[in-house]
This record gives C-alpha cells, structure tokens and sequence, in this order.
C-alpha cells in the first residue's frame, strides 16, 4: 500500500491531530490543578510514561506509534496465564 503524500496527510489529519493534541493538553491541566498536584506530579509513574511520549511525539524519526505503545505496555513475561478459548 502506497503511503498518502505528506500534504494529503496533513490536509486530511490536521483537526483530529489538533482535537487531539487539545485533549491532552485539557486532561493535563485537570491534573495539574488537583489539590494533590505536586504529590501526584513527583510520584506518579504514570505522568513518567506520558512524558516519554511527549518526547516520543516531538521526535521526527519516525515509528512513533509503535514506540509510544511500548512506553505503555509491560514487558513480556512467559509466565503469564494462556487466555482460554470462550464457547
């Protein structure tokens, strides 16, 4: 499958990307806002993987979807239960 030229994609993707990036920005803001807000900021590990993937963002290297997914995903680990067929 053939790539869509840089300039179809921006034309096609810009408002979501925008919708989007508004979002988290909004999301962010609600949590710096909360009473706890600096405890939460310094101790959260989860503020730590959306930080990297602000980085992950800004970087134009490209495969960012996938890094990003890995920054939220655990590591793979064999002893984890088999998922059982559902009938």
């Amino acid at each position: 499958m053939k790539p869509l030229p840089a300039n179809k994609a921006i034309d096609n993707y810009f408002f979501e990307v925008r919708c989007k990036l508004l979002d988290i920005a909004a999301a962010l803001d609600r949590i710096n806002r909360g009473e706890d807000a600096g405890e939460i900021l310094a101790n959260d590990p989860r503020l730590d993987k959306i930080a990297k993937a602000l980085e992950v963002l800004h970087d134009q290297s490209g495969g960012r979807a996938e890094r990003i997914q890995q920054i939220f995903s655990l590591d793979y680990d064999p002893s984890w239960e088999k998922p059982k067929p559902r009938y």
